[in-house]
């Protein structure tokens, strides 16, 4: 599990984050002036990377969280069926399969680069090499 700490008091939106197991993006972070007896609280409201579930969570302001180190890799197809892809990668020349976005289908062929994200021992396609 390749993460680092960060601290909740610098988190902002567009951030990873680690909840509940899943790596997530914050989307939202809403702070709470400290009390007469305690700590100003964060309220994070963040979405699965991998899954897309939305996850809330509220930690006093000066905690750590966890932030997952994401690796940006480069693979070709080598082929194509249905939403899966089997894909190898351009550096280790290790052949996996990965699942093809719903905004991707139909513009995978094979021989393609694609740059593919390694987050907490998943992968995930992202886009195709040469495309913005």
């Amino acid at each position: 599990m390749a993460t680092k700490p960060i601290s909740v008091g610098s988190l902002k939106p567009g951030r990873y984050v680690v909840i509940d197991g899943a790596a997530c993006v914050v989307k939202s972070i809403q702070s709470s002036r400290p009390g007469k007896h305690g700590h100003a609280k964060s309220r994070i409201e963040a979405v699965g990377v991998i899954d897309g579930v939305k996850r809330i969570i509220i930690k006093p302001g000066h905690d750590n969280m966890d932030s997952p180190i994401i690796e940006k890799e480069t693979a070709q197809i080598l082929s194509v069926s249905g939403d899966m892809a089997n894909v190898m990668d351009i550096k280790t020349y290790e052949t996996f399969d990965l699942v093809i976005p719903e905004e991707l289908q139909g513009k995978i062929k094979d021989g393609q680069q694609v740059l593919y994200w390694e987050i907490m021992g998943s992968r995930m396609l992202k886009q195709i090499k040469g495309e913005q």
